[in-house]
């Protein structure tokens, strides 16, 4: 795969995200995978009671805003977490 390929398909579920680790293009798309992989685990933090349901929608304003950015091959931090480098 391709690196907008491989930052597309990070978005898509966490299936995806492996798959684009383990198949995809890892130097061109590691921005796309790093930003799918802070979104997913903070994501988790929906579950918690009262203000997990607004945590909830900001993760998917978060997720739309990211998969944007890779289909249009551009690298825009998503707001708030997008900061947080997990894949060196």
């Amino acid at each position: 795969m391709d690196a907008r390929t491989t930052g597309i398909v990070a978005y898509i579920t966490w299936i995806g995200l492996v798959i684009a680790l383990v198949a995809g293009d890892k130097e061109g798309a590691k921005f796309h995978l790093n930003q799918a992989l802070v979104i997913f685990l903070f994501s988790l933090l929906s579950a918690i009671p009262c203000v997990g349901w607004l945590w909830a929608v900001f993760m998917v304003v978060c997720w739309v805003m990211g998969l944007i950015a890779a289909i249009n091959e551009e690298e825009k931090p998503v707001p708030l977490i997008g900061g947080i480098t997990l894949i060196k």
